[in-house]
């Protein structure tokens, strides 16, 4: 069900797209003076405004060529349907300065019916920041994301690239029915806290046939999100896909050498929450789990030490399943899951399991704290049962 449904919301945007583009009007920045190699900061800003104040369908226009852009915010709602169309490419200042904590170098605010497309790229030249602004140990919250969406209904982004973000790629927060198609996010492996995508209290958000490279979680989703479904996404290098929500529907993924593979991860000494229904099918893992596992549920994630270890997790996790996952493990330890001592996980399923490891760590295993998985089939590795 949540292939269909996904596959009818894409086509929906899709459709929604074409008829926009085809009716829009076009507001092209070069009208309002932009110039290739120049800053278009003024001249973006207007044309924005124009296209956003326009009572029928509009179309902000910037074409091929590179185009300096110290910062930007595009703040609806709008009066119609309007499309980004980026051909270009957007460059960042290689400066973070003068951003506060968790800002957007772009950003897309309080929009219903917006089309971000044209296959051009958004650069944010992080990599004279990572490593050096703050060490790889620590989370640089001023560094700027490449793009937020905030507040973001009905939408479609799709065919552009985000390159070298400082910090996230791209943020969701406040979206509801916001899809993504054919989006390519690239950053060496070494680029710290880059993740691609990373989506928080939202709602109806579809992920599809795209590609993330990067140096953090490929797709990492936050508290208060719901129905969120991931189909046909490449990710790695990077750390996996990360997920402490309700309403999770990954299928037909690959991950290629990611530190981790398919990762739920909650705090000890946590607030009481709940992370339920998350199904992954059809997974393939390519030397998967050098830094982690390739399945691995971690209830007792504890970054840079800053939590109270001794104190269990009060997320109770529930309702999983893990169906047709092959490919290879970088570790031994190829399915981990440890659940709380205060809330175990609950009916956790796993099936059709394939996964082989042929490193110096001896035979591929697996390892079980506080969980009686039902176990269909017979799994490599071995699963265990308490």
């Amino acid at each position: 069900m949540a292939t269909k449904s996904t596959r009818i919301a894409v086509l929906f945007y899709l459709l929604l797209a074409f008829i926009v583009d085809c009716e829009a009007k076009d507001f092209d920045v070069r009208t309002y003076g932009a110039r290739p190699n120049g800053d278009i900061g003024q001249a973006l800003a207007k044309a924005w405004k124009d296209a956003c104040a326009s009572p029928t369908p509009s179309k902000v226009v910037i074409p091929s060529g590179i185009y300096n852009l110290k910062v930007a915010k595009f703040e609806g709602p709008c009066k119609a349907p309007i499309v980004f169309q980026l051909q270009g490419t957007l460059k960042a200042q290689t400066n973070p300065s003068g951003f506060n904590e968790g800002e957007g170098w772009i950003t897309f605010l309080r929009i219903d019916k917006l089309t971000l497309t044209g296959g051009g790229t958004f650069d944010g030249q992080g990599k004279n920041t990572w490593g050096k602004q703050c060490s790889s140990t620590k989370y640089c919250n001023k560094l700027p994301m490449n793009i937020r969406f905030d507040f973001i209904t009905n939408s479609l982004v799709e065919n552009i690239v985000s390159l070298d973000s400082k910090q996230f790629h791209i943020n969701v927060l406040g979206g509801e029915h916001l899809t993504f198609s054919s989006v390519k996010i690239i950053a060496p492996g070494t680029s710290a806290n880059t993740d691609g995508i990373h989506i928080g209290r939202s709602t109806s958000i579809n992920i599809t046939d795209s590609f993330i490279q990067t140096g953090d979680d490929c797709i990492s989703i936050g508290d208060g999100s719901r129905q969120i479904t991931i189909t046909k996404v490449t990710c790695g290098p990077g750390h996996g896909i990360k997920e402490p929500v309700q309403g999770v529907f990954v299928r037909n993924c690959t991950l290629k050498n990611t530190m981790n593979g398919i990762r739920i991860k909650t705090w000890p000494d946590s607030y009481n929450g709940v992370a339920s229904d998350m199904h992954f099918e059809d997974i393939i893992m390519e030397n998967v789990g050098s830094g982690g596992n390739p399945i691995v549920i971690d209830q007792a994630y504890c970054p840079w030490n800053k939590c109270n270890a001794q104190v269990p997790s009060k997320v109770r996790i529930s309702n999983l399943s893990f169906k047709k996952i092959r490919g290879s493990s970088a570790t031994a330890v190829a399915v981990k899951l440890a659940c709380s001592k205060s809330f175990p996980c609950q009916n956790v399923q796993i099936s059709d399991i394939n996964l082989t490891y042929s490193g110096k760590e001896g035979p591929v295993k697996s390892q079980c704290q506080n969980v009686k998985p039902t176990i269909l089939g017979q799994p490599h590795p071995a699963l265990c049962t308490a």
